[in-house]
């Protein structure tokens, strides 16, 4: 039996637990018949050209876990942030560890995507929001949805701001041989209101653990949310993570990602602007090597007038590792006065290493100011041996300049901490000391 037919077959059981008459029945089985219809996607559709997951998909996965490992927070404790104060939701093969986390309901929600899919009153908020912005044809996410049942829930009310960050925080213990997991996040920031949030997918061993995620994200009228992800993983674990985001009038919202680790890393980040003077920003970094893949899908639509946008996606490449930038504007007819910008700079550090980019506009209003570019190259010569001649050797000279290379979207972290975390990590990529206090 495939992976396909497993999870058709495991529907059945799953869907069993839950009352026929649910608001959540219809959609989860036209999720279902939709990715019975579709199935997993393949280089054959153009938005996966560059990247397959055939080899990921020949893993027999467990898609339920038959046991809850417990796990000490002095063997986790270095995947959290400990410099700031932050409320935590921990799961643990997709299962909730109350034990690790801290949640609250006191003027905002942090807790349980279940909550509000199982209790009456959520009712209202589940019928506004969930699967509301998420698409109900790509074939992964609305698998994800047909099993949506765990996972994060945000919500921040009218006028509050999030007194610490939020931390997402994935753990996969291998006590399966292999394992899927499909983990569904829902954050809702409302008018006014303000969150950070840290999101990270993190396997404990070798063990090969597939990750379908989705997260749906809404900012009402004039909210702020930043939004960090940490893919740091083991080179056996692999993630699709499918992010989608509604925008209402002058919402900021920006999604930073920083893509190291994992076999196969797959990001679909989706930003709909719904609303006037709207101000998104993407930005990324990657650095991989070996034979990882890190495939960065990004889409967004203008609708309205006298909105921003801004992307800058940096990439190193070494060993036989392979990128892919695939960003698409699209600037709908009633979205005069739009101004967006796309960059994407990649250094290859082997003969071996590959970069596909594709970055796209469509633009069908005529008062826009719309701009995209793309360079691939080495690290500069000349830049290295003036290093050298003052006496920094070439592995520092050449970290130095990989570090420089990044640094625009690392200060853009709007987290002391997590700056400091996300330097360290590249430090150790880069395999040298930067000297920085950490």
């Amino acid at each position: 039996m495939d992976l396909k037919e497993k999870l058709l077959s495991s529907y059945l059981a799953f869907e069993e637990k839950f009352d026929d008459h649910s608001s959540l029945h219809d959609i989860r089985n036209h999720a279902i018949k939709n990715f019975e219809t579709k199935g997993f996607p393949s280089k054959k559709e153009e938005a996966w050209k560059y990247t397959s997951l055939n080899a990921v998909l020949k893993n027999d996965y467990s898609v339920f876990p038959k046991s809850e490992p417990a796990i000490e927070f002095k063997d986790v404790k270095k995947y959290f942030l400990h410099d700031i104060d932050t409320y935590k939701l921990v799961f643990i093969d997709g299962k909730f560890s109350s034990f690790l986390s801290q949640t609250t309901h006191d003027g905002i929600d942090v807790c349980l995507l279940s909550s509000v899919l199982n209790k009456p009153k959520y009712k209202l908020i589940l019928d506004t929001y969930f699967n509301q912005v998420a698409s109900k044809e790509e074939s992964l996410t609305t698998l994800n949805t047909a099993f949506a049942q765990e996972g994060a829930f945000i919500n921040i009310p009218k006028g509050k701001i999030a007194d610490k960050p939020v931390e997402i925080v994935h753990f996969s213990t291998g006590s399966e041989a292999a394992i899927m997991l499909q983990p569904r996040n829902l954050v809702i920031v409302g008018e006014n209101a303000h969150v950070q949030i840290i999101e990270r997918h993190q396997s404990l061993n070798e063990n090969p653990v597939l990750t379908n995620s989705v997260t749906e994200v809404f900012a009402q009228k004039r909210a702020i949310c930043d939004y960090y992800k940490l893919q740091n993983d083991v080179e056996t674990a692999n993630l699709i993570d499918n992010t989608y985001i509604a925008q209402k009038q002058e919402s900021r919202v920006s999604v930073h990602t920083f893509s190291f680790g994992g076999n196969i890393t797959r990001n679909n980040l989706n930003f709909y602007h719904q609303g006037e003077r709207i101000d998104s920003t993407l930005k990324g970094i990657t650095i991989i090597g070996n034979k990882q893949h890190v495939d960065h899908y990004t889409l967004v639509q203008h609708a309205q007038p006298n909105c921003e946008s801004h992307q800058n996606y940096k990439g190193i490449f070494g060993d036989s590792a392979t990128g892919v930038f695939n960003g698409k504007i699209y600037v709908e007819k009633e979205a005069q006065k739009t101004d967006a910008f796309q960059q994407n700079n990649n250094i290859l550090l082997s003969d071996k290493a590959t970069i596909n980019a594709k970055p796209q506009l469509e633009i069908f209003a005529d008062d826009v100011k719309c701009s995209h570019g793309c360079t691939i190259g080495q690290l500069d010569e000349s830049a290295m041996f003036y290093m050298q001649q003052r006496g920094i050797p070439k592995k520092e000279a050449r970290a130095l300049l990989m570090y420089a290379f990044s640094n625009e979207v690392i200060e853009s972290i709007k987290l002391p901490d997590l700056k400091h975390r996300i330097t360290k990590i590249i430090a150790n990529k880069l395999g040298v000391n930067l000297g920085f206090d950490l």
